[in-house]
């Protein structure tokens, strides 16, 4: 039987194995489901390996614990990727405070649960309680149509695509952080050594 509240923690350089493996089984996963989502590292594996430790290093990668097992995981930071949210291709101003979430992984195992939209409140209201974020953004692989559909039925809205078409993550989103409702009954919480030393937000900007 499944215990809640898990428990979110910072990872360490010492999780990174955990973090690819979650990536990896999302793309075996995804490779049934009419998308070529992750079919392959993009560019390569070895820059995606480096884009996921430099995550880690930086300490914008967090890990739902389930015990010892890591049961999802995100990567959150305050500033956009100008290489995606670039101009003119996109409806929204950066110069707002915002999160950008990316990575956001659900082991298969705890599919359904509601993992991964919990951590996405997670995210905006945790920016919106540390620096005043306005909004939560997220990019999404342009040919998974069905979690294009997932974000809006979670109150997200197209806000553009990125303007380089040879991107596969370029279809934009973002939503107010201002429509989350803390969770009456959160299914995990924070680790509280980890608060004060993930405070560290890399902020936009002007």
């Amino acid at each position: 039987m499944r215990r809640y509240p898990f428990v979110l923690r910072l990872a360490t350089p010492e999780d990174l194995h955990e973090v690819r493996r979650l990536v990896c089984e999302a793309g075996e996963w995804l490779r049934g489901k009419g998308t070529d989502q992750w079919a392959k590292p993009w560019p390569t594996r070895e820059e995606r390996d480096q884009r996921v430790l430099a995550a880690v290093e930086n300490r914008k990668t967090w890990i739902v614990w389930d015990r010892e097992v890591p049961a999802a995981t995100i990567t959150v930071t305050g500033r956009a990727n100008r290489a995606v949210w670039s101009k003119p291709s996109f409806e929204c101003r950066l110069c707002e405070p915002a999160v950008y979430a990316h990575r956001l992984i659900t082991a298969r195992k705890y599919a359904g649960s509601g993992l991964g939209a919990g951590l996405i409140d997670w995210a905006g209201l945790r920016g919106q309680r540390v620096y005043d974020a306005q909004w939560i953004r997220i990019d999404v692989w342009n040919s998974n149509t069905a979690l294009h559909q997932y974000y809006q039925l979670r109150g997200f809205r197209r806000c553009g695509s990125c303007a380089d078409p040879g991107y596969p993550s370029g279809a934009l989103f973002q939503k107010p952080v201002g429509a989350i409702r803390k969770p009456a009954f959160p299914q995990f919480t924070e680790s509280v050594a980890n608060l004060e030393a993930a405070t560290n937000f890399d902020l936009a900007v002007c």
